[in-house]
């Protein structure tokens, strides 16, 4: 009899942990791949919303279409992590399904056009961040939860192969969907929203009592959140022109702003180091396994947290044209031919999470990042017209190494926390992670903008005069700002058609009006300028990937599981 109901027990354990992997796989998967479906699908969206994405406030909107929702999932993460851990992950995460496939809902069914129609998009965008923010800090937790210590890490692998394969599913989804209509972008995640939210509601279960005598640190929520927004913000605004400058850091708002952010987040630090019940639990980085997976993950999220972002840039805006690829498919082509990252990372990312069980994860995780930054600077090494059996390698290989470290050093993580931090702990995994990324997507865009605004005018003015256009139109058109010329080139754009007045291109010679509105004219134009600026790009990613590397060497051998007197010490 007792053997019996022991059997039944372990029968329903071993179900309900499949369940569980399942679920927030599935939840994580719907999270990452909506963070990078608009990143391909923006021309289709801004046609749709007749908006024009060069015009002044075109440019606004693009940035927070695209970091809005990193930006506020990134800023709730450590906060809902807290939440979980006192009123129940599972609640939470169910909470967040239901929120997140509201928001896509809405979006679907955005209701206006022009200002009105882009500025509602953003709000239900970051609507859905808040969402994304309660599925990602609990989905690790309920995993780790659910599996016994040896079989966390294939179990985690497979939750990271959703949250790094959804992102690069995004981009590749974006452009097939925004081909045929650009509000499928959000219906794809409407049935998945449903079916999560209901399966979650009535399978998941809490494994564990939630404390409910813990406190809220709303010091520490109010002055990460804010300092966080403030410094993301002020990033921003450094990217777009400001008065007669084409970068907005000559604007003295945004030195008010960045040093606000970093008071109030040295501010957090002060309390949460004094606080009885932190919502950053600092203590936990006496933990070797836990700080240096942490530390390494946030430094290679902001090595690689901009990698689709760059690439898409070099294929939509130089390759693809150059190769004969009208301007209006470059987004699809451009996902499609960044499919060998994906298959990479599909390949090593489950089959790293099953060796760390084994081999622990320091070895795999340190490995990914170090063939990483080689695959960082072999990109380096590239023309911009590149022969592609080389470029597909490259991709590949990157995704073999973000496959090997995905998946091992979040085993390391959360094994090495104590069971009732979990919440906590994935919380503030995940925020490394997203903040990384958001920080690398404000980074990227400065160092891209600075070089086009130091070498377009020149290359430019000197191209149009060479091609015929008047000396003094040549002048003024060479002036444009360089986010209009960065976002023509990552949405796959040929402006001269809208830059050069109707009434004068009538007056060109055939032949110079057909080769300005050419295929080949802009993206041979802006590819010195767009070409040096990936480069310093790319030995910044080099160069953080290596010391994300030796960080992670330095989390200690083997696989290893919390005890508690290291958390005392």
């Amino acid at each position: 009899m007792a053997t019996d109901k022991y059997r039944t027990e372990n029968k329903e354990k071993t179900d309900y942990k499949w369940i569980a992997l399942s679920n927030t796989t599935l939840g994580v998967l719907m999270a990452s791949i909506t963070g990078n479906i608009i990143m391909i699908s923006l021309p289709a969206i801004f046609h749709g919303v007749k908006i024009n994405p060069l015009s002044p406030s075109g440019g606004n909107y693009m940035l927070w279409m695209l970091m809005g929702y990193t930006v506020v999932t990134a800023v709730l993460l450590v906060t809902f992590g807290r939440l979980s851990d006192i009123y129940g992950r599972v609640k939470l995460y169910n909470l967040g399904f239901l929120v997140f496939t509201l928001a896509s809902v809405a979006l679907y069914f955005t209701p206006a056009n022009g200002n009105v129609g882009i500025i509602y998009m953003i709000c239900m965008r970051l609507l859905q961040g808040v969402g994304a923010g309660f599925l990602f800090s609990n989905s690790t937790a309920i995993i780790t939860d659910a599996f016994k210590p040896h079989e966390r890490g294939m179990a985690l692998g497979f939750n990271q192969i959703a949250a790094v394969g959804g992102t690069l599913i995004g981009t590749i989804a974006g452009g097939f969907l925004a081909v045929i209509d650009w509000r499928l972008v959000f219906l794809i995640n409407v049935p998945i929203g449903l079916f999560g939210t209901i399966w979650a509601f009535l399978m998941l279960k809490e494994q564990r009592e939630p404390d409910k005598s813990q406190g809220i640190d709303w010091w520490g929520n109010l002055s990460f959140g804010i300092g966080l927004v403030l410094i993301l913000a002020a990033f921003t605004m450094g990217i777009m022109p400001s008065g007669n400058s084409a970068m907005g850091w000559t604007n003295p708002l945004l030195f008010v702003m960045l040093i606000a952010g970093l008071v109030l987040m040295g501010l957090f630090i002060f309390v949460e180091l004094h606080i009885k019940e932190p919502m950053f639990n600092l203590r936990l980085f006496k933990i070797r396994a836990f700080a240096a997976g942490n530390i390494s993950l946030f430094l290679s999220s902001i090595a690689r947290g901009g990698l689709s972002f760059i690439l898409i840039i070099w294929l939509q805006g130089i390759w693809l044209p150059l190769h004969g690829y009208d301007f209006s498919q470059t987004p699809l082509w451009a996902g499609i031919y960044m499919l060998p990252m994906m298959g990479g990372f599909f390949i090593m990312g489950p089959l790293s999470g099953r060796l760390s069980d084994t081999w622990g994860s320091r070895g795999l995780a340190t490995t990914g990042m170090a063939l990483s930054a080689i695959c960082f600077v072999l990109l380096n090494l590239l023309p911009a017209n590149f022969t592609y059996i080389w470029f597909a390698l490259i991709l590949l290989l990157m995704g073999f190494g973000m496959g090997m470290f995905a998946a091992p050093n979040t085993n390391a993580v959360m094994s090495a926390v104590p069971a009732g931090y979990r919440g906590v702990a994935s919380g503030m995994r995940s925020t490394f992670q997203n903040t990384g990324g958001a920080l690398s997507m404000a980074v990227y865009f400065t160092i891209i903008i600075a070089g086009l605004a130091a070498k377009l005018p020149a290359t430019l003015q000197s191209g149009l005069v060479h091609a015929g256009v008047p000396s003094a139109l040549a002048h003024q058109i060479s002036s444009m700002p360089p986010t209009a010329a960065l976002f023509s080139a990552f949405l796959g754009y040929n402006p001269m058609a809208s830059l050069i007045p109707a009434n004068v291109m009538h007056t060109l010679p055939q032949a110079t009006q057909a080769l300005l509105v050419s295929k080949t004219f802009f993206p041979q134009i802006i590819a010195p300028a767009v070409m040096s600026s990936l480069q310093i790009a790319f030995w910044i990613s080099a160069v953080l990937s290596i010391i994300a590397a030796v960080v992670s060497f330095m989390r200690g051998s083997g696989r290893y599981v919390f005890d508690e007197k290291d958390f005392q010490r």
